[in-house]
């Protein structure tokens, strides 16, 4: 089947260089994006109800931007003042840069690893008197908690924000080539606006093995998998598949 139609389940990259924009234009394909989740945060009360004191803790475990965000957004609700000598603890440097939105970046400490949450586990060995808070949302990667046992870390997690599925009733009725997931709470937002949803001729992309699992759980398929040893990328993966069917 030749690919036309691409429907993206996350937000629109704001950045004009995006791959994706490339691989649209080469192979003159219409890409939607459209976040088939989104996050909400948790209130105050609710917090407090987890028993969480951030008062108790002297460095924070920043996995995403959403982390980020949301840990200062409860600081500020609780009316607590995150001390300058707070730690930070971040996956990624993109997310340790992020806290300059809050932060004055030269003047803390600050951690990162490469990209995963194990490239942080020689970190954790050298700072082990720290009292740790995780800010999270509902849904954790079981790989966290393990890294963080493994390294013997004193930590709290704080659930402060929720994954809720949008509303996508206005795609009832559009039709896509390729549906593209990055998260199994992707594959329920889909069920959950559309309980009767049937893959037929439709093929289905993949990011990560969790989304596979949930694709595959689903009772679907997964056509696109994604990373690869050849095609780390989402875009790359598309590529591939289109480069050949679209031959035909």
């Amino acid at each position: 089947m030749k690919v036309k139609s691409i429907l993206v389940s996350q937000p629109e990259p704001q950045t004009e260089n995006s791959p994706y924009f490339d691989l649209a234009e080469k192979y003159k394909l219409k890409i939607d994006f459209i976040p088939f989740i989104h996050v909400a945060g948790v209130d105050v009360a609710e917090v407090r109800k987890q028993k969480v004191n951030l008062a108790n803790h002297t460095a924070v475990i920043l996995t995403s931007r959403n982390a980020v965000d949301h840990y200062f957004r409860i600081a500020e609700e609780m009316r607590f003042a995150v001390p300058n000598d707070m730690k930070y603890f971040c996956t990624s440097e993109a997310i340790a840069y992020y806290l300059q939105k809050y932060v004055v970046y030269r003047k803390r400490k600050i951690y990162f690893g490469k990209s995963t949450f194990g490239d942080l586990a020689p970190l954790f060995k050298k700072h082990k008197e720290e009292k740790y808070l995780l800010p999270t949302s509902d849904s954790l990667k079981p790989a966290i908690p393990q890294v963080l046992e493994e390294s013997k870390v004193n930590y709290t997690r704080a659930v402060l924000y929720n994954t809720v599925s949008s509303d996508l009733t206005n795609l009832a009725d559009v039709k896509y080539d390729i549906l593209v997931f990055f998260s199994p709470s992707g594959i329920k937002s889909l069920y959950e606006n559309f309980p009767d949803f049937e893959q037929g001729q439709t093929l289905i992309a993949g990011f990560g093995t969790t989304t596979h699992k949930a694709i595959e759980e689903a009772g679907l398929t997964v056509n696109i998998k994604a990373p690869h040893p050849k095609y780390p990328s989402m875009t790359m993966a598309l590529e591939d598949y289109i480069k050949e069917s679209n031959k035909k």
